[in-house]
């Protein structure tokens, strides 16, 4: 597993230098509107500075995972009203609402000790995880979703309503947090099986609690917006990693 000892200043200006002149040169992509570019640049500096290259890639690599889906079957989606608004560009609101919580955690990995630092990494890699699985569930479920159902009352509802989930959803989103788990163990942030199977399953558990959440609570709450949905579910994420482990309900050694 990856050990991050607290960087000098050098570290951090060499991070901020690679970042600002990788964001200028992939700003031509349509994944982000310029905004979001900058506010990615801010991320992939406290990420960099924090968890080194393997932190920095394996949010890079979310982002290019969570685009790609959302590319899919676009035409479709668009014709139903069922896109990402901006061609499928993410905004600031977007960038932060995913990967607040994860950046919060990196940033006090340097500063732990090795067996805390195990920890937030766990929580780290678990939040990431509900993001893609979210995202590729939401974007499977939209276009190719046969029979649409809200998870409260399992009655039938239109593809894309708040707390709509579906089957083919639902292993999208599988499938999304278990990439985001072999990402995480590939580059070191957890280590073993075990390890991977909890970010696995809490990626998903955490993907269906935000599907609760929307169905209840957001219908209910006009100001709680799908950017604060999303926080609160890398919280989730995170915590339902974190705390098994920290209080030796679960054992990863």
């Amino acid at each position: 597993m990856l050990l991050v000892p607290p960087q000098d200043s050098g570290h951090w200006l060499l991070a901020l230098a690679l970042n600002a002149v990788l964001i200028s040169l992939a700003q031509r992509l349509p994944l982000l509107t310029r905004a979001g570019w900058i506010h990615a640049g801010v991320l992939g500096t406290l990420l960099w500075g924090t968890l080194g290259w393997p932190g920095w890639l394996a949010v890079v690599l979310y982002l290019l995972l969570g685009s790609l889906v959302t590319r899919l079957g676009y035409r479709r989606k668009l014709d139903s009203g069922l896109a990402e608004a901006r061609g499928g560009r993410r905004g600031p609101e977007n960038v932060w609402g995913s990967a607040l919580v994860g950046t919060v955690l990196a940033l006090l990995v340097p500063a732990a000790a090795a067996p805390l630092q195990a920890l937030l990494l766990l929580g780290f890699a678990a939040s990431f995880a509900a993001k893609l699985a979210d995202t590729f569930g939401s974007e499977i479920g939209k276009r190719w979703g046969r029979h649409t159902v809200l998870i409260t009352s399992l009655r039938a509802v239109a593809p894309g309503t708040e707390g709509a989930i579906s089957l083919e959803g639902t292993a999208a989103s599988l499938a999304g947090s278990g990439l985001m788990a072999l990402v995480m163990l590939g580059l070191g942030l957890i280590s073993g099986w075990r390890a991977g199977l909890l970010v696995l399953g809490v990626g998903l558990l955490a993907t269906l609690l935000e599907s609760l959440i929307g169905a209840t609570l957001q219908r209910r709450w006009h100001w709680l917006s799908n950017e604060l949905v999303n926080g609160l579910q890398t919280l989730l994420a995170a915590a339902l990693a974190m705390l098994p482990v920290a209080l030796g309900l679960i054992t990863l050694g």
